[in-house]
């Protein structure tokens, strides 16, 4: 792994995942596979009817594909998955037994496990002479002696399809299972013989099975056994996520779109894990056809993120010119006398008019309404911000009201205040893209002395689609409660406050509206 954040996550290392992985490394997607080697294939000699692969080794058709998927850039991790997180607007947090890594967006191609009957020998037989499809193993035991153990309701079926590619084919009506008056004439028609009893044992010779022993002491040659397995998908993570399972006739899967797209944007599903049919080239083409989907979701955000930005005159390539000090110079001197409209934030006044004043720190403070406020009521108060225009005009407003506040040039990218000099640090309405914004929430915890209070307020980004007071589309500029909470050490911050509130705003048409705030309030043990 050379990074800990990545465009994909792909879970699970097999023929779909792979696929997958190799269609979004060519699309110079960065991705990463994570892989618990735990393959449905891995007991079976070759692979079959995998066109150009025919009779390929499973661990040998990994490697290739590993090679290949290397081979544009794309990354591995072995390592089981216990958790994933997140959402598409936000990114995924998928988190392993060791670490944790980012994502934008994942795809899950954890396979299915075969449950095999509980019958003594059958498991340890797997693969080899205990099979289940005749179109994975029927040529390779062709003309021989084969028998299909009914224990499920498809046994009829699989004893006649069998007959396809031998005439000696046997079904073993294992504990009492039942057939109908039809089923027993098509299977007399085909020349499938029966065979009443409980199966007991296997008869092996020289690692190989020869018989089926039963409970009235017969043994019946056989050279193969088939049977129904239960089917049961390596879907925790999905339903982790919230996502329900259907019934199908061999048991309850995820359904997907054609495309692999779940009901949960951003997770994409591919392979057995949600096709208990799909071989091993079916598969392949599912994690194709997903990865190809996946890219599409993906440029589709993009667009929309670089026309956000369009719309605020940034380039999107580079989105640190939002906060670069020659664009909040241009906006202030864009705005006569104000850009805001210089009175205290409502979050500001509800959930700091109970502290006891000392030493607070406004960082990002703009042309100084919260900081003038904070020093109305005692606060020793000192406000930061990027822009000169800005201060010159909070030192203005300062001098009209007679309040003493100390103005810091600082650029809220990089800048920290001193550790543990303030007994309140307030941040509102300071956006930061991405990751920037977490590194700013540690750097401003950081100068929280014992006891002291840090209040982080956010525009939410549910108002992006309904509120009347426009905003850009950049969900990751607009942290969630949790997620800033996430940013604070859990043994040195107890959280008091992280939701989302509603509050009365005034629309650029003068109109009545509401809008909601993500407020964190947390104090420093």
């Amino acid at each position: 792994m050379a990074q800990q954040q990545y465009d994909v996550v792909v879970i699970g290392g097999g023929a779909a995942g792979l696929s997958g992985a190799l269609t979004l490394s060519r699309a110079r997607r960065s991705v990463l596979v994570i892989d618990a080697g735990e393959q449905r294939n891995r007991p079976a000699g070759h692979i079959h009817n995998y066109l150009g692969r025919e009779g390929t080794p499973p661990a040998e058709l990994l490697s290739i594909g590993r090679g290949e998927v290397s081979s544009y850039g794309g990354e591995f991790l072995d390592a089981r998955v216990t958790a994933v997180s997140g959402d598409a607007d936000h990114g995924f947090t998928v988190t392993t037994d060791e670490i944790s890594v980012k994502a934008r967006r994942i795809m899950v191609t954890t396979g299915l496990v075969d449950e095999i009957p509980d019958i003594s020998g059958l498991e340890d037989r797997w693969g080899k002479d205990v099979l289940h499809c005749p179109y994975c193993h029927g040529w390779e035991v062709r003309d021989r002696a084969i028998g299909v153990i009914a224990t499920g309701p498809m046994a009829v079926h699989g004893a006649l399809l069998w007959g396809q590619w031998t005439p000696d084919v046997t079904l073993f009506l294992h504990d009492g299972f039942a057939l109908t008056d039809e089923q027993r004439e098509q299977l007399e028609a085909r020349r499938v013989r029966l065979v009443e009893g409980v199966i007991t044992g296997l008869e092996i010779v020289d690692d190989r099975l020869t018989g089926v022993r039963l409970d009235s002491g017969e043994t019946v040659p056989r050279d193969a056994l088939v049977v129904q397995t239960g089917l049961r998908p390596r879907d925790t993570l999905l339903t982790m996520l919230g996502l329900t399972t259907q019934e199908t006739p061999v048991g309850p899967f995820v359904p997907v779109a054609p495309t692999g797209a779940t009901a949960v944007a951003g997770i994409y599903a591919a392979g057995n894990v949600v096709d208990p049919m799909a071989q091993v080239i079916t598969s392949a083409a599912s994690g194709l056809m997903a990865g190809a989907a996946l890219n599409a979701d993906l440029v589709m955000q993009e667009t929309r993120r670089a026309v956000a930005f369009k719309r605020l005159g940034v380039d999107g390539d580079n989105p640190g010119e939002l906060f670069s000090r020659d664009y909040w110079e241009k906006r202030y001197a864009g705005h006569g006398t104000h850009l805001f409209r210089g009175k205290a934030n409502a979050h500001l006044v509800s959930d700091v008019a109970g502290l006891t004043p000392g030493r607070a720190l406004d960082a990002g403070c703009g042309e100084g309404g919260d900081a003038l406020w904070l020093a109305a009521q005692g606060w020793e108060t000192t406000g930061v911000d990027i822009s000169a225009t800005a201060l010159e005009r909070a030192a203005a407003h300062a001098a009209e009201r007679g309040l003493t506040v100390t103005w810091e040039q600082g650029d809220l990218t990089s800048w920290a205040p001193e550790p543990g000099a303030y007994d309140l640090i307030s941040r509102h309405f300071v956006h930061m893209y991405g990751a920037a914004g977490e590194d700013l929430y540690r750097r401003l915890a950081g100068g929280v002395a014992p006891g002291g209070t840090l209040l982080i307020v956010n525009h939410s980004y549910t108002d992006v689609a309904s509120s009347t007071i426009p905003r850009p589309d950049l969900p990751e500029m607009f942290m969630t409660a949790p997620e800033i909470a996430a940013a604070l050490k859990p043994d040195e911050w107890d959280i008091q406050v992280a939701e989302e509130r509603a509050r009365p705003a005034t629309g650029p048409d003068g109109a009545e509206t509401s809008v909601h705030d993500v407020v964190v309030r947390a104090r420093r043990r």
